[in-house]
């Protein structure tokens, strides 16, 4: 797969992803910087907005984030020790044996594993570790969850990738040729104000999809019903997720 023809849903709006999208937990990567064998360089394959790639930086000498999109690089979180390229998933540019920790965050469906899992079996040291997640449906109140699901299955359900059915079934059935280790329950939460969840829903790649094909904004038609929900714009929120994480030890 060349760069120029990995399915790229984001680069439009990848400003509004970098602003929007949730921050994963420092127990996650406490966690995961507990399983690895150094803490020398972390991998963040896919990164997007750095959001992964952020937490790693507290915990390893070095974070690489790769992405195939040069957009998403450039709107990612700066921090002292994380090295940011464009990259696809199969060529990391990274040497043999070189990482301790590679993670994939919210991005393995887009992967071609093929290719990719080969490629972080090959960076991973002796008794590396490698972590796979993704989030599943937000939950902010009955009220706004029931027209948000409305916005996901009615509205924009037909625009939706084939890739995003994986979320939807928490990763696992996929193959995973790593040795399995068990791993604890994570969530995570964000503080929102109405137009904080808009921006969120319009990171969607069915969101994008829709305004590309329609000419129209797919939150258009059910802000109304939303706002009601969701009562005064400014008054905050919390919108949480659970993470279904899968993680390995390099064989």
């Amino acid at each position: 797969m060349s760069a120029s023809s990995f399915p790229d849903h984001f680069s439009s709006r990848a400003a509004d992803y970098a602003r929007y999208r949730p921050d994963y937990p420092d127990a996650l990567f406490d966690f995961l910087a507990s399983l690895a064998p150094a803490r020398r360089r972390a991998w963040d394959c896919a990164t997007g907005s750095g959001q992964a790639a952020a937490g790693l930086a507290a915990r390893f000498e070095q974070v690489v984030g790769t992405d195939a999109s040069a957009l998403q690089i450039a709107a990612a979180v700066a921090k002292p020790g994380i090295l940011y390229r464009v990259a696809l998933a199969d060529a990391s540019g990274l040497p043999d044996g070189s990482v301790d920790l590679v993670t994939v965050a919210q991005a393995l469906h887009w992967l071609d594993r093929d290719r990719f899992w080969p490629e972080a079996d090959r960076v991973l040291a002796a008794g590396g570790v490698i972590a796979v997640w993704c989030y599943d449906f937000l939950r902010v109140t009955p009220e706004v969850d029931a027209v948000v699901r409305r916005l996901f299955s009615e509205v924009v359900g037909p625009y939706w990738p084939p890739e995003r059915a994986l979320v939807d079934r928490g990763y696992g059935e996929l193959e995973f040729p790593f040795e399995e280790l068990p791993a604890p329950a994570f969530a995570m939460g964000k503080l929102w104000t109405f137009p904080d969840l808009l921006g969120y829903l319009r990171t969607w790649s069915a969101s994008r999809r829709f305004e590309e094909s329609t000419g129209d904004d797919p939150l258009r038609i059910v802000e109304s019903e939303l706002r009601a929900a969701w009562g005064e714009p400014q008054d905050a929120r919390t919108a949480r997720w659970d993470l279904d994480l899968r993680v390995g030890r390099k064989r």
